[in-house]
């Protein structure tokens, strides 16, 4: 066992960990990057990356089954699931590769176990149960992530009832899947299994699925899912899973109290996530935690001195890209550079990467207008756009809304193709606090999918060209 003296240790190595960590070390500062499982986090390794390798293979099998439309012709299409599932676990595993280099080329020192909090600055690490260190930090981040919620009656059994984890990486294809729970992990597995072929029945609680997202794309993305053979059940709930040695019948309560029972071969839970506050330590601390999540301000502080929170530990918006900021963004604060802002959460873009895309920034149509504004809307859809026609993907929208006193972009919303990588575009604006007239202003490039942004711009104010 050793003791070690650092000027900040970072437990957890996700997106927000491992980022905090070298932006620490490039700095200056000496730095401990405490991880018990796989540098990554959840999101590289069992998460944002791999589902993203998968959803590209079902992309593309998509697109090949309309090859007629292209002219082409391809016979005897089949796929190989095993192949797909182990193609994504080596873009994971290379993506984590790259993180330990690039930890080991900023001289992070990287130690392989649990942290747990001892109080003053120190923090004793364990491994397969036994202490193996204790560190001394003048600054702690607490970058521990969180896990699936498991509600009673869904209990993830690794064989019936699966997990993302397990719905990653299938030995067999599922010819019936029932999917509980439509944000955005929901609704990416959803899409993924229907397009290989697999028979699938999404449940949700709420009155609409991706129930972030604004009500017109929520809606919009139902239509074109339903038209790909996805049922989808909102306003509905599993009462019960009956499970038998091949499969699990599952009772599924609608809004009426209703009642229908159907069999399947797998379930996914997909209900949300809880923070990992547990077994860190925090009760020899003065942390605050709210039900699953540890309180920090504005620059990922808590109520002990010297110790912080970032990614999704410290609460939602649960996304990795959060995460990396809001690290960046500590530390600087510990490190005292000027100039720097909290962050905005209407600010940070959210991405579903099912067919079609979904993409978002800032508030939608029905938040704007309960927080008092009065709004101009604009839309345009991708039937109106060249790039999209020539691409062969005319089923999309771009939706904004301004304030209609100040110009201000309060919101944009998207589905269709690409839509995850368009969505920068109004990212950047709203952190530059673009107005209406800025945005006209700009040219867009042609032929560009981003020509319907700029359209939607102008549709807001009655002066949209191609629609």
């Amino acid at each position: 066992m050793t003791e070690q003296n650092y000027d900040l240790i970072v437990v957890g190595g996700g997106p927000g960990g491992y980022v905090a960590a070298i932006r620490a070390a490039q700095l200056g500062m000496t730095v401990a990057q405490v991880e018990a499982r796989h540098l990554g986090g959840v999101c590289l390794n069992w998460g944002c990356i791999p589902t993203k390798a998968l959803l590209r293979v079902s992309e593309l099998y998509h697109t090949m089954k309309r090859a007629s439309e292209f002219g082409l012709e391809v016979k005897d299409l089949s796929f190989d699931l095993q192949k797909i599932v182990q193609r994504s676990r080596d873009v994971a595993s290379q993506l984590s590769k790259g993180v330990q280099g690039l930890l080991k080329k900023n001289k992070v020192t990287v130690i392989d176990g649990y942290g747990k909090l001892l109080g003053k600055g120190k923090l004793r690490v364990e491994q397969d149960g036994k202490e193996i260190a204790t560190l001394t930090g003048k600054h702690i981040i607490l970058a521990t992530g969180a896990r699936s919620r498991v509600l009673p009656g869904l209990e993830p059994d690794g064989q019936f009832v699966w997990t993302a984890k397990e719905a990653m990486i299938p030995e067999k294809m599922p010819e019936r899947l029932l999917v509980v729970g439509s944000g955005a992990i929901g609704i990416e597995f959803a899409s993924f299994y229907r397009m290989l072929g697999a028979e699938v029945t999404v449940v949700e609680l709420m009155d609409r699925i991706l129930p972030v997202e604004d009500a017109e794309i929520s809606a919009f993305v139902r239509k074109e899912l339903e038209k790909q053979g996805m049922k989808i059940l909102t306003e509905s709930k599993v009462a019960k899973l009956d499970k038998s040695k091949t499969n699990v019948k599952a009772a599924i309560e609608g809004k009426d109290g209703k009642t229908q029972e159907d069999v399947f071969d797998h379930v996914i839970s997909a209900v949300g996530i809880v923070g990992n506050v547990d077994n860190i330590g925090l009760e020899n601390t003065n942390v605050k935690t709210d039900r699953t999540h540890i309180v920090t301000n504005e620059w990922c502080a808590t109520d002990e001195p010297g110790i912080y929170a970032i990614g999704d530990v410290a609460g939602p918006p649960w996304l990795a890209h959060k995460a990396s900021h809001e690290g960046v963004l500590c530390v600087e604060k510990i490190a005292g550079l000027k100039g720097l802002h909290p962050i905005d959460p209407l600010s940070i873009p959210g991405c579903t990467y099912c067919t079609p895309q979904v993409a978002s920034v800032g508030l939608t149509e029905e938040k704007a207008r309960s927080a008092g504004y009065s709004v101009k809307v604009g839309r345009f859809p991708s039937i109106g756009n060249g790039k999209a026609i020539a691409m062969g993907e005319t089923n999309g929208l771009v939706k904004t809304i301004f304030d209609a006193k100040t110009g201000e972009l309060l919101g944009a919303h998207m589905a269709g193709a690409e839509v995850t990588e368009l969505i920068q575009g109004f990212g950047i604006a709203r952190t530059l606090e673009t107005t209406e007239q800025e945005l006209m202003h700009t040219v867009f490039a042609h032929p560009t999918l981003s020509e319907m942004m700029h359209e939607s711009v102008l549709a807001a104010y009655g002066r949209a060209i191609h629609v």
